[in-house]
């Protein structure tokens, strides 16, 4: 039996996670920023009081979906398996359970589109760097 902690790749497992920043941060402003934010009733005031604790948290948790997400692809993959598996990930796992969440929480489709769709996009690309760099 191998040691899959030896065998990850933990370049790939960083890059992975600050590829979600930069998805995160086209995705969250330029492509749906208004929107996002008129739905939480959020100002650019208010979100900058609490930026440093949000990014920081939020990048200590990419690295835990980057790593787990490394395991779960394997240190022999390809970067269409990676994609795929990110994609499957996104798609049925995280976008599954929020829209569980959403419909108990009463928020709107329009949200969980917006928030899933970047967890897809961010699982896919994030799969597919760490398949192609395993």
């Amino acid at each position: 039996m191998q040691n899959i902690l030896v065998d990850i790749n933990y370049w790939a497992v960083l890059v992975s996670a600050l590829s979600a920043f930069f998805v995160g941060g086209l995705w969250y402003t330029v492509l749906f920023g208004k929107a996002w934010m008129v739905i939480h009733n959020f100002t650019e005031d208010k979100l900058r009081k609490s930026a440093g604790r949000v990014f920081g948290g939020a990048f200590i948790l990419a690295i835990i979906i980057s790593f787990s997400l490394a395991m779960f692809i394997g240190p022999e993959s390809t970067g269409s398996f990676g994609l795929f598996a990110g994609f499957m990930a996104g798609a049925f796992y995280v976008s599954a359970a929020l829209g569980i969440t959403y419909l108990f929480e009463r928020k709107p489709l329009k949200l969980f589109f917006i928030d899933a769709g970047y967890h897809i996009v961010t699982f896919t690309l994030m799969g597919w760097i760490l398949g192609t760099w395993s």
